[in-house]
């Protein structure tokens, strides 16, 4: 079967339609894009890429300016609506368009997506499938046009589901049924270098607070550990793949940017790999500046090898302290502790080495927990903080165990700013008024130590004390 030139059109939507987020603060690059794009073009299609963060025209615009044979579009759960909003623009475009949807949320929550207006939903990493369902869906498609013959379409049809039949990781329509191949896990290191065109291309966007136009590297799909509130870990199955540590060098040493982001779920894993990272690094007289993502424990007990990554230019480390007493941390199967916790505070601390806390504000805080936890971090000197609200994960075991509590079923809520379910010991409106005197606190000690000057805090604190007063909408009460 010969293979027609095609047009892709790869999305990542916006992440909101309100002032009610952080871009322009913190950007992703479109990582997951990059490798598709890679793929398509080395197998000669057209590719253009929309990063709804950062572009200027609309979805159906750039329908009409790319003329696609194909829709793409990835996302996470609280991007849902817009992904099939995009797919419903392309069929309404266009019905030939093919529309794939692919990316974690859908393989946790693919049958969200069961629609009309979608033909294809991914549930595996292997990328090679987007372009193999594409090719044969619309060669095959063409063939019917060019022959004329309802025998032949017949024929076709069939070849299009015994294609689907064996490709894992799929969900497709057979006489409009939605069927599920089960995923099987994927090697991060077949996976190309990616395409950073639409990157290069966008230098003012990208940033990771002060450290504008960061680059991503991943190194390793999913996360050894199984924290209870985390869907990452069931990233590719929920099986740990890593790439050779030398090929990730090689890919650093040949960016053109500054500023690395380590996006792993944990990069802070293998001490031997990391060390050898570390020599690489040195060896070959690269110097730039690294984000990653680290636990307490793996810190707390690798100070020599954090002082070792100081040195090549470790910046940021985001650790998920998560919570502030012991008891919390086991129930959230984090396998840590609050000595750990500290310790490692006070080693990054030492090095100079700017570690954000990750905390999880919980479902069963009382007032005082708000209280306890700005004061641990101001004793131990953190500047700098993330918070996120508790949000019980579509997919996972968690969101079963609150089913009786959700107050929303509306995915964009599922971004960690919103509560999703019921609080126990705080009604939804003081449980938001605790929350938001909590980040105005940590603002104000921000804006007092000098962190992130580039940041309008009276804005922010503005929308804070405007969000503490306002009436919560139906589905948040």
């Amino acid at each position: 079967m010969q293979n027609k030139k095609l047009t892709f059109l790869l999305i990542h939507p916006e992440i909101s339609r309100t002032k009610y987020n952080f871009v322009g603060v913190i950007e992703n690059e479109c990582l997951e894009l990059e490798y598709i794009s890679a793929l398509l073009k080395d197998r000669g299609h057209d590719v253009f890429q929309y990063d709804g963060q950062v572009e200027k025209i609309t979805v159906p615009k750039a329908m009409k300016k790319y003329n696609p044979d194909v829709v793409y579009v990835c996302g996470r759960t609280r991007q849902e609506n817009f992904m099939l909003e995009y797919c419903k623009d392309a069929k309404e475009y266009n019905p030939k368009i093919i529309t794939i949807i692919g990316g974690l949320h859908a393989q946790l929550c693919y049958e969200r997506m069961y629609r009309d207006y979608v033909d294809y939903i991914l549930t595996s990493y292997d990328i090679n499938h987007v372009a193999e369902l594409a090719e044969s869906d619309i060669t095959l498609k063409a063939d019917v046009i060019d022959n004329k013959d309802d025998d032949r379409e017949c024929i076709n049809d069939s070849r299009i589901i015994e294609l689907c039949k064996n490709m894992e990781g799929l969900c497709y329509k057979e006489n409009g049924k939605w069927h599920h191949n089960i995923a099987k896990p994927c090697d991060i290191n077949d996976l190309p270098r990616p395409d950073r065109t639409y990157f290069y291309e966008h230098p003012d966007n990208y940033r990771y607070l002060e450290l504008e136009h960061a680059a991503w590297v991943r190194t390793a799909y999913s996360c050894p550990y199984r924290c209870k509130f985390c869907h990452r870990n069931r990233m590719n199955q929920s099986t740990y793949s890593a790439r050779d540590i030398i090929d990730v060098v090689d890919e650093i040493e040949a960016l053109n940017e500054a500023n690395i982001y380590i996006v792993d779920d944990d990069f802070l894993y293998d001490e031997k790999r990391l060390w050898t990272f570390v020599e690489e690094i040195k060896k070959r007289n690269i110097s730039k500046k690294y984000i990653c993502y680290g636990r307490a424990d793996f810190i707390s007990t690798h100070e020599s090898l954090m002082a070792a990554l100081k040195e090549i230019g470790l910046y940021y480390v985001l650790v998920g302290l998560e919570a502030v007493n012991d008891k919390q941390l086991k129930d959230y199967n984090k396998l840590s502790d609050m000595r750990s916790n500290i310790k490692s505070v006070q080693i990054c601390n030492s090095l100079g080495i700017h570690l954000m806390g990750m905390f999880i504000l919980d479902l069963d805080f009382k007032r005082r927990d708000f209280k306890d936890m700005y004061r641990f971090a101001k004793e131990n000197n953190i500047a700098h903080v993330a918070l996120s609200i508790y949000t019980p994960e579509m997919g996972l075991e968690n969101f079963e165990d609150y089913k009786d509590r959700m107050i929303t079923d509306n995915p964009s809520h599922f971004d960690y700013l919103h509560l999703v379910a019921k609080p126990e010991n705080l009604s939804v409106r003081a449980y938001y008024f605790e929350y938001y005197i909590l980040l105005i606190r940590f603002f104000l000690k921000a804006k007092k130590e000098g962190i992130y000057d580039f940041i309008d805090y009276g804005d922010y604190i503005k929308s804070f004390l405007k969000n503490m007063f306002m009436k919560r909408s139906h589905d948040d009460e």
